[in-house]
């Protein structure tokens, strides 16, 4: 059941591997160090094995790098159909490798989500189309006034009020924001819909989507980079916050040989309010306060990509989709810990001038909010890199 509240209210770790069974004690043992070069500055990955068993490598590196956007409304029709998609996701059946790929989040009934649809911009007055969500407005979103941009990305709101046209009476909506996203060539693009009006997890949905096919080296490895832009909604009260990061992909085609390999991390991540200003240090002080870190932290964690097979997904794995798990850690008194857990989904298209030149996509995080006992927090976010 979901309860509408009305307007919503306002390691330092270089590299771990994912925690074991709940309650396992695990030695971890870090066993090579390694700095390298080649992305936008000097990288540092640590490899972790625990015991004799290796499970999936999370690996950490930063660099930055800033998009551009432009206009047009990039988003295909609505598709019903289900087909092959990652789990978590539905739209285009059976994408393939010469084949334009859309895919939305599944709808929910239990929590709300996939319930957004009918994705559009409107270039001429700058405005955002999302249909399918209750008390929004007239289904039209305008320019955020507060936050209109969080980087590349632009930024969308629901009308506060919609007014009886036959009494004149003013109806309080709920607030509903959106992030939109599309890379300089227009190839690719993503939207997210969340509102902080509801406990729990509220309506709301996703869409990412390239126009085009992909055309992917037989060999050899890539690298991406980019920006990163989420909303974060709860569960156990109501709110919206937003969130900014950095970004950058590799992928190994050669191995593994049952799907390629990919490594990812958003790092410089930052938390917003509703009205823009920056939490991040807040959000710090509680996770210091009450998770009891080992060494104090100075920055939110790293949210890294699990390494491992198969992640190179459908039933054609030229066509160039990708899904994963994600999570963000840190260290204390008993170990790594897992702050952060969920999936990353994206695609790959060729660029202006490369091949497999983009890659669009979004990620879907909960964790236990440090600042408020009982509350979980959701980040869904946006992505589009450059190789």
């Amino acid at each position: 059941m979901i309860y509408a509240l009305g307007q919503g209210r306002s390691l330092h770790l270089q590299g771990v591997m994912p925690g074991g069974h709940s309650g396992e004690r695990l030695d971890v043992k870090i066993e090579s160090f390694l700095t390298f070069k080649g992305f936008a500055r000097k990288v540092d990955v640590i490899f972790v094995r625990l015991g004799l068993l290796m499970k999936p490598i999370y690996l950490l590196f930063a660099a930055a790098l800033t998009l551009a956007a432009c206009d047009g409304n990039p988003f295909l029709p609505d598709d019903p159909s289900t087909g092959v998609p990652p789990t978590g996701t539905g739209g285009t059946t059976d994408g393939t490798a010469k084949s334009a790929i859309r895919r939305v989040e599944v709808k929910d009934t239990s929590t709300g989500n996939g319930y957004a649809e009918g994705f559009k911009y409107n270039a001429a007055d700058d405005t955002f189309d999302v249909d399918g969500l209750g008390f929004d407005g007239g289904n039209v979103y305008q320019r955020g006034t507060a936050v209109a941009s969080l980087g590349p990305f632009k930024v969308y709101e629901g009308d506060n009020t919609f007014t009886d046209p036959a009494t004149g009476t003013v109806i309080n909506q709920f607030a509903h924001r959106a992030i939109y996203g599309i890379s300089s060539s227009g190839r690719t693009s993503f939207a997210v819909v969340r509102t902080g009006a509801y406990i729990p997890y509220g309506f709301g949905g996703f869409v990412y989507q390239r126009d085009r096919g992909v055309t992917l080296p037989s060999s050899g490895q890539a690298g991406y980079q980019g920006k990163y832009a989420a909303l974060r909604d709860f569960d156990g009260t109501a709110g919206l916050e937003y969130a900014t990061g950095d970004m950058q992909v590799a992928i190994d085609f050669n191995d593994f040989n049952d799907g390629a390999a990919v490594q990812g991390q958003v790092f410089n991540r930052a938390i917003l309010d509703s009205n823009g200003n920056d939490i991040t240090g807040s959000v710090i002080t509680a996770m210091n306060d009450n998770l009891d870190p080992t060494t104090p932290l100075t920055e939110l964690p790293t949210l890294v990509f699990a390494v491992g097979p198969g992640v190179l997904n459908g039933g054609d794995k030229s066509a160039g989709e990708i899904a994963g798990n994600l999570s963000s850690h840190y260290v204390d008194g008993s170990g790594v810990q897992t702050f952060e857990s969920g999936k990353y989904y994206a695609l790959i298209t060729n660029g202006e001038n490369l091949n497999a030149g983009e890659v669009v996509g979004i990620i879907v995080v909960e964790a236990e909010d440090p600042r408020l006992e009982g509350v979980t927090v959701r980040e869904t976010g946006g992505f589009i890199l450059y190789r």
